[in-house]
């Protein structure tokens, strides 16, 4: 049963804790909408039927609420959150909880200090916070899923997804995105040629596949080069 859960006191806490980074404005009409009620009645079920899902509700727009919309310039999207208990922030990769890098974060971080930092090792930190503060959205496509089970919201958020896309199609041309896998490769179907795009294997695969290295396809100095280039902006990766 539902019927205890205030639904829109959810909605409006979720909301307000957007408006600093700007994002209520723009997310407002999905958060307020029948598609987002779905959302959130299909995570209280399964929490109800003792399927807990990762990350908790405080967190679920965490990405949003540390990249400033104003400063947005660059979208790195991926799969879904990490899926064991305590592990996931809210922010695609990032590790705020752990005390090392799993291993696609790790992929990453090495991707960035063999391209970008030629090997000194000056990406370390595995809070990826610093990258949404710099207008880094750092995005799963889905924002939750269960825990023990990767993939499993992937359809849930999809409506999310496309109102999110379409949104920064309209509103927000040129903005730089990485897609990291088939299945955020995905959501580009929203998108028209008035952006970049950059179509990169998930990190995950190079751990699946026991390599050494992820090839990255030098897509950190490419994006770095755009937003200079854009924002007259040097991303510190």
């Amino acid at each position: 049963m539902t019927t205890n859960i205030d639904i829109n006191d959810i909605k409006e806490k979720l909301n307000s804790k957007l408006i600093e980074s700007g994002w209520a404005r723009v997310l407002k009409g999905f958060i307020f909408s029948t598609e987002f009620d779905n959302i959130l009645l299909s995570l209280i079920k399964d929490t109800q039927e003792d399927k807990r899902f990762t990350p908790s509700l405080k967190y679920l727009f965490k990405a949003f609420e540390e990249t400033p919309y104003s400063d947005l310039k660059v979208v790195i999207v991926g799969q879904d959150p990490y899926p064991n208990v305590n592990q996931a922030d809210g922010i695609a990769f990032s590790c705020s909880n752990e005390k090392k890098a799993l291993p696609s974060l790790r992929f990453i971080l090495d991707a960035v200090n063999k391209t970008v930092y030629n090997g000194e090792l000056e990406s370390t930190d595995i809070d990826l916070k610093r990258w949404s503060n710099q207008g880094i959205l750092m995005l799963n496509s889905a924002l939750t899923c269960t825990i023990g089970k990767p993939g499993s919201h992937s359809d849930i958020w999809k409506p999310m997804m496309a109102y999110l896309f379409d949104y920064l199609n309209v509103y927000n041309p040129g903005l730089i995105y990485v897609f990291l896998g088939k299945k955020a490769e995905e959501n580009a179907v929203h998108l028209n040629d008035n952006h970049y795009k950059f179509f990169v294997s998930h990190p995950a695969s190079a751990a699946y596949s026991k390599l050494k290295e992820w090839d990255s396809k030098d897509v950190f100095n490419k994006v770095s080069d755009l937003t200079k280039k854009s924002y007259n902006f040097d991303i510190k990766w």
